[in-house]
């Protein structure tokens, strides 16, 4: 037995659901259409990736969908160049902090970096990795410095000097790079001789070079000797291949007067010419041969003697 209910039947109302569709699209596209910059940042607004603008602190609105924000933080940052900080200690970082000096020792010299943000739109567009080149750069500007000092000198009186040099010469860097960061303080943490192993390593890393400038002069020296020579064989070989071709056009010149000489004869007497030539030849051919004239009749035959005697 069925029980029939009264009740009326929820009707679906596409209107109330656009409704719902339209306010969620207004809702995001408000949120979207507004942004605000914080005291210590800069925004860059793009559009298709055009810069449009660089907004400082305030509270602003761009076109959804179409325009991006970009937050830049403006705030001083700093780095630690030859060290790490952890657990509250300074570790020592070998690669960054051992550096030769002038008078061909070792120093370990740690560097404090206070930078930041120049230039928004630079720090965003120029470089994908802005903080990692300015730290290269830091530690070339710093090596270029201390190997003009002696290992005393860097770590006993020449450290304000060696700071204030290398905080210029980062700046011009840094300028230069067109990266959008600056220098806003350099200061000498730490210095002093390095571990004995550092030490050991170093002086390894010099005899590699050493043999290597040795096996280069090596070279260039088998190059002076060998290359005079190779040059004095090749002219030789020139001055040899010029005379053969001298002597053979002189001889091709020589038989040419001789045939010459010969055809003016053959034109005055033919015949004994012919016969001259016959006899000269076949003495040539047949050098052992013994040549007798006779008529065919006669008994005795006459040996006939070479014409060259």
């Amino acid at each position: 037995m069925r029980v029939k209910s009264n009740a009326p039947k929820a009707k679906f109302n596409p209107t109330i659901v656009i409704a719902v569709i339209i306010a969620i699209v207004a809702l995001t596209c408000v949120g979207e259409s507004f942004y605000s910059v914080k005291e210590q940042e800069q925004a860059v607004l793009t559009m298709f990736g055009k810069v449009i603008r660089v907004d400082t602190a305030g509270l602003y609105f761009k076109i959804p969908f179409i325009q991006d924000v970009h937050t830049i933080d403006m705030t001083t940052h700093g780095v630690g160049i030859g060290y790490v900080l952890q657990d509250g200690q300074n570790i020592t970082v070998d690669d960054e902090g051992v550096m030769i000096t002038s008078d061909f020792n070792f120093v370990d010299i740690d560097f404090y970096l206070e930078y930041k943000v120049s230039d928004p739109v630079a720090f965003y567009y120029n470089s994908s990795n802005p903080e990692v080149i300015m730290k290269n750069m830091a530690l070339a500007c710093i090596r270029n410095t201390v190997v003009n000092y002696t290992v005393d000198d860097v770590i006993t009186t020449a450290k304000g000097q060696i700071q204030a040099e290398v905080k210029e010469k980062l700046q011009n860097e840094l300028t230069n790079s067109n990266i959008g960061m600056m220098v806003v303080n350099l200061s000498v943490q730490d210095a002093e001789p390095p571990t004995q192993e550092i030490v050991q390593a170093f002086k390894s890393v010099e005899t590699a070079k050493q043999g290597k400038d040795t096996a280069v002069n090596n070279a260039k020296k088998y190059q002076s000797e060998e290359l005079p020579k190779a040059e004095a064989d090749a002219d030789k070989i020139i001055q040899d291949a010029e005379a053969y071709k001298q002597a053979r056009i002189a001889e091709a010149e020589g038989q040419v007067a001789r045939f010459n000489e010969m055809y003016e004869q053959y034109k005055l007497q033919p015949y004994i010419t012919k016969k001259r030539l016959f006899y000269e030849t076949m003495e040539e051919v047949l050098p052992d041969l013994k040549v007798i004239i006779t008529d065919g009749k006669t008994q005795q035959m006459l040996p006939l003697d070479s014409f060259n005697n």
